[in-house]
């Protein structure tokens, strides 16, 4: 039987998830999400609490960076690694980054336009950042390191043929795009649950409670009528952030030609009927909840059980050997090269018509007479032992000379310096000098702005109205609409103040990103609604731009 543990990590939360596989049957074994504080002692007293001490572990990588090339197809498998490289060294430079700081993968897909080149998806990570990784598990065993947006594709039950978006709402929002059973683009968000939970533990001061309040939070459609229900106090909070990523995802799907379904997971997923806000959206696709592919038919697992922690599973599958190989940060290090051996039969083969197998292992006891196996095991290691004093005394002297130069170079480096300095004095007194000048030339230019800004205005709240009357739902009434201006740094501003009206929270929510999202103003910011009779007042204020 084959174990694994998937530990997906985010911004404030931990996702782990034990998956066992006998035969062909999958089962989750234990399975939790917690809001950690020390990531490293939570992470030590899940893999204890799992008894997964001795099983592979499977972690996603962090900050990892995605970047997209285009290669003639017709290369051999050396020329494209060749040419992957180089593009990814150029793209460092353009950007002043060092290549030599990050670790790189990457997946290559036929491209869709031009039919004579590939699409290449290249992740990459800081080096820091998987040395950090491997510091939380230090005496457990990571099997693989991997993007999350690339492993939540291994639960997904895609057909052939079939075009699938998985939206995946963490932190921040990704979107993997499968064509035909292949990966083909992978789209970040910068809208999610961070921003949700973070503006309700304000008021709560619990992480934790925000997401129990999102987990009991129902969401409303155009089809279906709201309640009084006081969990859902907080939906001036989660309804702008789901229609921002919304709009981002619509954009993203006008690239294709056709989305047959459109999968949901992460964090978000634990707002009810979230899938059917999505529905309303995409017509054209079925919008659902993903769900475990092995788990769909099985009676016995209650699948809403598991669903939030749908990312650990994908990873711990990783360690079932599903998925990207090509795509694991975990090299393979002599520690593990080590245990294998450990624990290897060395076996030899009889020769002729008749096989004798013959078979032994290694006594690490050193007990009783040493057989030839063992002596030249010895040699072997002594010989070892003896290259390693080699070289370390030659890297003792090589580092001696790189420090003695090392020194020189900063005696230079500490020279220049002083002489920039000197340098850098006498350009500080002609700045000075420059500054009188650009002060009397500012004061000039603001008096005209500000005559000039007074006479562009004339028109600006007309036409503010007008557009207003465009985007205003029906069930929504303005009661109230105020203009001041107001000065932010050296500039003045038409501050504008909406009072508005409705008997629904989610028309409100749905008014003010209408505003935000159109750029009608800027700096939006409302209230969170206060019941007066059957409506719900709140007052919406920005800046004309």
């Amino acid at each position: 039987m084959q174990e694994s543990l998937g530990i997906s990590i985010s911004n404030q939360v931990i996702k782990y998830a034990k998956v066992k596989k006998n035969n062909n049957q999958i089962d989750v074994a234990s399975f939790g999400l917690k809001f950690y504080n020390d990531i490293q002692k939570d992470i030590e007293q899940i893999i204890t609490e799992t008894n997964s001490n001795n099983i592979p572990i499977c972690i996603n990588t962090k900050e990892e960076r995605i970047d997209y090339f285009s290669v003639f197809s017709l290369l051999n498998k050396n020329d494209t690694k060749k040419t992957i490289n180089t593009e990814f060294e150029t793209l460092c430079s353009d950007n002043h980054i060092n290549p030599n700081a990050y670790e790189g993968r990457y997946i290559i897909v036929n491209d869709l336009i031009n039919k004579d080149r590939n699409r290449v998806i290249y992740f990459s990570t800081g080096k820091e950042n998987l040395n950090e990784l491997n510091t939380y598990v230090s005496n457990a065993k990571i099997k693989s390191i991997t993007p999350l947006p690339v492993s939540i594709a291994n639960i997904a039950d895609i057909k052939k043929g079939e075009n699938v978006m998985i939206i995946n709402i963490e932190d921040k929002t990704t979107v993997t795009t499968i064509l035909n059973q292949k990966i083909y683009a992978i789209d970040h968000i910068a809208n999610g649950m961070q921003e949700v939970i973070e503006k309700i533990n304000e008021r709560e001061n619990s992480y934790s409670k925000a997401y129990e309040i999102c987990k009991n939070t129902t969401i409303y459609t155009m089809e279906t009528s709201e309640t009084d229900d006081p969990n859902n106090r907080y939906l001036s909070y989660i309804v702008p952030t789901l229609f921002n990523i919304v709009q981002e995802v619509t954009k993203i799907k006008e690239q294709y030609s056709k989305i047959d379904k459109i999968y949901l997971t992460g964090l978000g997923t634990a707002i009810n009927n979230i899938e059917l806000y999505f529905q309303e959206y995409f017509r054209d696709a079925k919008c659902e909840i993903l769900k475990p592919f092995f788990a769909v038919n099985n009676n016995k697992i209650n699948i809403k059980d598991f669903i939030e922690v749908n990312s650990a599973i994908s990873l711990a599958m990783e360690g079932l050997e599903y998925g990207l190989k090509s795509l694991n940060f975990k090299a393979s290090t002599w520690k593990d090269d080590l245990n294998t051996l450990l624990h290897a039969d060395i076996k030899s083969l009889g020769k002729g018509k008749k096989t004798n197998k013959k078979s032994f292992s290694f006594d690490w006891s050193m007990k009783g007479t040493l057989k030839p196996s063992e002596m030249w095991l010895i040699r072997g290691c002594v010989t070892t032992f003896m290259v390693i004093v080699v070289f370390s005394g030659c890297s003792v002297f090589l580092g001696k000379q790189i420090e003695a130069k090392t020194q020189n170079a900063q005696a230079v480096i500490d020279d220049t310096k002083k002489q920039i300095a000197a340098v850098n004095s006498d350009d500080n007194s002609v700045l000075n000098k420059k500054k009188d000048y650009d002060s009397f030339k500012s004061e000039l230019e603001n008096a005209s702005s500000d005559l000039e800004t007074k006479r562009g205005r004339k028109n600006e709240i007309p036409t503010l109205l007008n557009q207003i009357v465009y985007i205003i739902p029906k069930s929504v009434q303005l009661t109230k609409i105020d203009n001041t201006e107001v000065t932010s740094g050296n500039e003045k501003k038409q501050h504008i103040i909406i009072t508005a009206q409705s008997k629904q929270y989610e028309q409100l929510a749905y008014f003010k990103a209408k505003i935000k999202n159109n750029g009608y103003l800027e700096n939006v910011t409302s209230t969170e609604g206060t019941k007066e009779g059957e409506y719900i007042v709140v007052t919406i204020e920005g800046d004309l731009p």
